[in-house]
């Protein structure tokens, strides 16, 4: 008779630690939920091949993209998905949206929207490499005009092997350079 109160004591003190325990296990169970839902609807990983954005990224930069609720804004840094026609995933900069036109004078290597002549401090050589899109050019609406910031080693909308990209087709905008730890920071 002894035996089933020893029984029954030892049952009641291992019960707080197994609690303790599932408790711990369904935080991180939740915990890593969230971190999953983050990366798959908010922001995403991607590596940069090739040096098309050079001097704004370089080959084999691990960066941050942030995907949900993105509309393309002209300037910004940006993943075209990987599943359209393009093939791998194209980084390169939106220089104009739906309804803008575009001019590009090659000889002088200026770029022209809506009749302004473009700031772009971002770029490693003027335009002045051309490709078989004739200019200028009303961008479609619903879709974006992209070049590369290393115009002369870029393949981008100038060509229409790429051509205007469609906003549905555009993953995100380029918000953080994540490796190498050395660079780390914000793309602008």
């Amino acid at each position: 008779m002894e035996t089933p109160q020893v029984n029954e004591t030892a049952r009641k003190e291992k019960s707080p630690k197994g609690s303790a325990l599932f408790e711990w296990y369904d935080s991180l169970v939740f915990a890593l939920t969230v971190i999953v839902l983050i990366f798959v609807f908010l922001v995403r990983i991607i590596t940069v091949s090739g040096n098309s954005m050079n001097p704004t990224l370089n080959w084999g930069d691990r960066i941050a993209v942030q995907s949900a609720l993105y509309t393309p804004q002209r300037g910004d840094v940006v993943v075209v998905d990987s599943y359209s026609h393009y093939g791998d995933p194209l980084v390169k900069r939106v220089i104009a949206v739906g309804g803008d036109t575009l001019d590009i004078h090659f000889d002088t290597g200026d770029v022209i929207l809506n009749g302004e002549i473009l700031e772009e401090p971002y770029i490693l050589a003027p335009t002045t490499a051309a490709d078989d899109v004739t200019f200028p050019l009303e961008v479609p609406d619903g879709c974006v005009f992209v070049m590369g910031d290393n115009r002369p080693g870029s393949l981008d909308s100038r060509s229409t092997d790429i051509g205007f990209i469609d906003a549905r087709d555009i993953l995100g905008k380029v918000v953080l350079r994540v490796a190498p730890i050395r660079d780390f920071g914000l793309i602008a």
